[in-house]
């Protein structure tokens, strides 16, 4: 094989092996959105939150459980909720146990260090307070999927 031929096999190897590596991101490292899919439940964490988050009777209603439901919609999947403390509900994602947590969050959540948070889904108090929504940190498939599925219902 000439030096030519040698150099340009290998660049094509090299591209293939980059683009193959390539294809699968954004990845979730616990499998979180696969799992969704694959079993049809997206697990919800629900802390009551004044205008965002109301539970009532283990019924939790609300904007923000309205767009969790409709992204289970959108991913083939039903809510299955977990009422709690922010502080409880946190921990349960850091564990693997949740998939999702309504509470109604802002950007200046303390949170910000255990869990990864969407763009701000709307504002309030003048445009000054910006309200997210939270998934296990890390899990950037999951995180790409939800802020997708979020500029589809503002655009």
């Amino acid at each position: 094989m000439r030096h030519g031929t040698r150099g340009f096999v290998v660049w094509w190897v090299m591209l293939a092996v980059l683009l193959t590596g390539c294809a699968s991101l954004p990845r979730d490292p616990g499998g979180t959105l696969e799992r969704i899919r694959s079993t049809g439940v997206l697990r919800v964490g629900a802390s009551p939150s004044e205008g965002f988050v109301t539970i009532e009777g283990g019924t939790v209603t609300g904007p923000e459980a309205d767009l969790a439901t409709a992204f289970a919609d959108s991913l083939g999947a039903t809510v299955e909720w977990h009422p709690g403390g922010e502080a409880e509900l946190v921990a349960a994602m850091e564990d693997g146990r949740l998939d999702l947590m309504v509470a109604g969050l802002t950007d200046e959540t303390p949170w910000a260090d255990q869990v990864s948070l969407t763009r701000p889904w709307t504002t309030s108090e003048g445009r000054r307070t910006k309200h997210v929504l939270a998934v296990p940190l890390g899990e950037n498939a999951t995180l790409v999927a939800l802020e997708t599925f979020l500029d589809s219902r503002t655009s």
